[in-house]
């Protein structure tokens, strides 16, 4: 620990070292009526050297009063100023405070603000109208300080002893078990236990008419899952998964839940998915509630990824977590490795793995960007880590981890894990905190292999080529998506690849491993080979480029030979190089012919997602041949599968089927198609069992897509009294994707005048701008808007939805884009801008080389 530090000079965006807390006893009172609260807290602090001010962290409070006091002596007074623009209170006092153990007493109080950050109010409708607030809390990454004075950085770990004072009818939910409740005063004050020692961020407070399930035990563990009234029936299966998950993190990480119990609260306004605040877990209520029998696979998929995801956070992240914001991708990178891990180990028939490799193509499309960062970068302000959020931190972490974990072997893998958490328990850790416990249990260097991945950007593009005489050439360079409209030489990176490779010779299939390490690596293959497959098993993150006849040879042995996640290898690392110009439209459109048969929904999600790709460039005149092409590659797959399930059919081939029978209706423009879903919406308005769970998302975007102004009354009604999260979601989000302009307009009106929850109005405006039909009307919408949207949406949702910039797909729309965020001098935080103007570039540069010639490739 680092005491000779003064604040004169400090980084502005740290506070000073020579005063650390131990331990905050807290007394919350929050008014939901007034939407305020009021606090107090004596924080129990170790001093290192004498000082006359202490710095520490709030924003949006007004501080009454603020006094020190020893066990030796009187208290002493101190004088308050608050610096807004740093978000820092400066506490001075007449005389230097001593070295040793103090309290600090800070009398507070502050509003419950509207914006989903920090101690702020939800609100939601009971089975007869009425409206009802509550109070809850996010605090991630800097907002902690919002709820009350703190050491607002995750190294100033403390225990937390918290108390609530509220309204008698109201109950309340905090990060441990309640050790008292009592009436004083005509109000109930709920004390809680002390938790364990941890970070400011993961503080959690829920204030209101909330109900539980019943509890089970895991392990000595009481969890339970909290609703509004009403809702509590769609609980049971987020609490499966959740206790499942907790035993499977248990037995992987071999240290018990770090805990005194786990609750899981389903909250109405919420930013993100969720948050792992310790012992009371916060949720959007469509990632924790649902309903088991009326929902599809993908979404009860999300409910048990997102809740897998927090609780392993529990251990990663909570127990060990990261120094500083820099290493926020070691903690969500983690939790979504191991999220996938726990769900494969419960539902091994969801085949999650597989899946993931969907997920992990966002993080290469990405990743491919000129733009583009390391998942690890230097934090300065803490503002700066709001952009980490995104595919590189989650998908491509999890990744690169993934790739690490086959390498070295999972056993292995999971003993480096173990040892780090045990090594670093109830405090902090870097990056490479971690990769020398998993070098030193694999006995192998981890750090060389592992930090080019983490701390350069970029993936590589594995190219393999034959030579006459057997010789197998493999080269990489670093992948991008522009490289030939790059103004200098692209800087040269190299990466430790480890490589798997399967060469098939005389019918016979042989698997290798290399640790590809140079640019060029070669290896002699035998006479009679008569195929190779490279990133066997697809764990592996880089793409594959087949030289010459190498595809066709790899195809022609039997394309149902390849696991299903190396066709969808094969299929992906295809597109990729079509929009990075390195292979013909033609070909890869050739090659999709090969996949009329296919079965699996993730190569489905590649192909699917290439056709929307094409529709989202091409002009009036050439959509009727790409939905003829579209129908030629679809209509054989939806007329194998059909439109009713088969007995033994599993959850895949059903969320296929929905996926399918919505392409064709939408993209294909299939008049039958179109008539059937008509026909089953009709037959399922009047018995909801009538139709598959998987199927009826499906009908909804068919006829939101072909809708009118009837239609949209029905289906905003539908949302507005929808049963379930879930079908609450599906309704609103199709009122984005009707046709007519005057529809799309009452949407976009919809999203700013308190129609549509903050939390899912920017979604639905990028929604509306992924629509041909309505992107420039929202284009239009979202200029003339901007300041009220600004100051109107959490800025995560704000960030996101400018994301469908991407899809304002011509020369003319680009330029009118770059023109708008330049001279407002917007900044989304990180490279978030440059990042979605680039994917805009790369969009416009594929119309003005393809167009000319796309109505040609489609018929061929």
């Amino acid at each position: 620990m680092n005491q000779d530090s003064s604040p004169s000079t400090l980084d502005p965006y740290r506070l000073p070292r020579h005063v650390i807390p131990l331990r905050y006893d807290l007394r919350l009172e929050p008014d939901l009526a007034s939407a305020s609260f009021a606090g107090q807290e004596t924080i129990t602090l170790a001093v290192y050297q004498p000082t006359s001010e202490i710095v520490l962290n709030a924003i949006e409070l007004t501080i009454a009063s603020a006094q020190i006091t020893s066990d030796s002596g009187p208290a002493t007074q101190a004088t308050i100023r608050l610096d807004v623009s740093l978000q820092r209170c400066h506490l001075i006092f007449p005389k230097p405070v001593s070295p040793g153990t103090w309290r600090l007493t800070i009398t507070f109080c502050g509003t419950l603000n509207d914006k989903l950050r920090g101690f702020y109010r939800s609100s939601y409708k009971d089975e007869r109208g009425a409206t009802h607030s509550m109070a809850a809390t996010q605090f991630e990454a800097t907002d902690a300080r919002r709820a009350f004075p703190c050491w607002d950085e995750p190294d100033f770990k403390a225990v937390f002893a918290a108390t609530l004072v509220i309204h008698p009818t109201l109950t309340a939910v905090s990060n441990s078990m309640i050790a008292s409740e009592m009436l004083t005063d005509g109000k109930k004050v709920v004390r809680f236990v002390d938790t364990m020692k941890m970070s400011t961020y993961l503080v959690a407070f829920i204030v209101g008419r909330i109900e539980p399930s019943d509890p089970v035990l895991v392990g000595q563990t009481p969890l339970r899952l909290w609703a509004v009234p009403g809702k509590g029936h769609l609980a049971c299966f987020g609490q499966d998964i959740a206790a499942a998950s907790l035993a499977f993190f248990e037995d992987y990480y071999g240290i018990p839940y770090p805990g005194d119990k786990l609750d899981l609260l389903a909250i109405p306004d919420f930013a993100s998915g969720a948050m792992e605040n310790l012992g009371a877990i916060t949720y959007r209520e469509t990632a924790l509630l649902v309903d088991q029998q009326s929902a599809t696979h993908g979404e009860l998929e999300r409910v048990a990824d997102v809740v897998a995801h927090e609780n392993a956070h529990m251990w990663f992240g909570d127990l060990v977590t990261m120094s500083w914001w820099n290493g926020l991708w070691l903690n969500e990178a983690f939790a979504t490795f191991m999220e996938m891990l726990a769900v494969d180990a419960w539902k091994p028939e969801w085949k999650r793995w597989d899946s993931f490799g969907v997920s992990r193509a966002a993080a290469f499309s990405v990743d491919g960007l000129r733009s583009t960062r390391p998942i690890e970068y230097p934090v300065q302000a803490p503002k700066d880590a709001d952009a980490m959020f995104d595919v590189l931190t989650y998908e491509k972490g999890a990744s690169v981890l993934r790739m690490l974990e086959q390498h070295i072997g999972p056993m292995v893998f999971r003993d480096g894990v173990r040892d780090y958490l045990h090594t670093h328990a109830y405090g902090n850790a870097d990056t490479n905190d971690l990769w020398v416990s998993l070098g030193k249990i694999a006995k192998q260097p981890v750090p060389e292999l592992m930090n080019g991945w983490i701390f350069q950007p970029g993936f590589p593009l594995v190219t393999a080529t034959v030579s006459p005489s057997y010789l197998l050439t493999v080269r990489q360079q670093q992948f991008s998506y522009l490289s030939n409209e790059q103004s200098g030489p692209s800087q040269e990176q190299r990466w430790q690849i480890p490589l798997q490779m399967r060469v098939t010779a005389s019918g016979k299939a042989n698997t290798s491993r290399l640790l590809l390490t140079e640019k060029d690596t070669t290896v002699q293959l035998p006479h009679d080979w008569e195929s190779i497959l490279l990133n066997e098993g697809g764990h592996g993150f880089y793409r594959v480029r087949y030289g010459s006849d190498l595809l066709d040879r790899l195809l022609d042995t039997g394309i149902d030979r390849l696991a299903a996640i190396e066709r969808f290898n094969v299929i992906d690392d295809a597109w990729a190089t079509t929009v990075a110009g390195l292979t013909p439209l033609t070909d890869y459109l050739e090659l999709t012919s090969r996949f009329i048969t296919e079965k699996d929904k993730n190569v489905w999600a590649v192909l699917l997602d290439s056709f929307h790709f094409l529709s989202r460039i091409i002009d009036l005149k050439d959509r009727p041949a790409l939905e003829a092409f579209v129908r030629g590659r679809i209509g054989p797959a939806v007329a194998a599968l059909g439109w009713v399930p088969r007995g033994d059919e599993n959850e895949l081939t059903k969320q296929l089927r929905g996926e399918l029978i919505s392409a064709l209706g939408k993209l294909g423009n299939d008049p039958a198609i179109q008539e059937r879903a008509l026909a089953l919406y009709q037959v399922y308005c009047n018995d909801a069992t009538a139709v598959e769970a998987n199927v009826v998302p499906a009908l909804v975007a068919i006829l939101a897509h072909t809708g009118d102004a009837n239609r949209y009354d029905e289906f905003y009604e539908r949302f507005r009294t929808a049963a379930t999260p879930q079908e609450e979601r599906r309704y609103l989000f199709s009122l984005a994707t009707f046709q007519p302009r005057a529809l799309l307009e009452r949407t976009l009106t919809r999203t700013i005048n308190g129609d549509i929850r903050m939390q899912d109005a920017p979604f639905l405006i990028g929604a509306i701008l992924n629509n041909v039909c309505g992107r420039e009307l929202a284009w239009a919408f979202v200029k003339s808007n901007w300041y009220k949207m600004d100051q109107l949406f959490p800025k995560q949702g704000l960030r996101r939805m400018c994301g469908g910039i991407v899809n304002l797909a011509t020369p003319e729309l680009e330029r009118d884009v770059r023109e708008f965020f330049a001279t407002r001098q917007i900044d989304l935080g990180g490279k978030t801008l440059d990042q979605y103007l680039e994917q805009l570039r790369i969009v416009v540069a594929f119309r003005d080389r393809e167009l000319p010639g796309i109505q040609a490739a489609l018929s061929h």
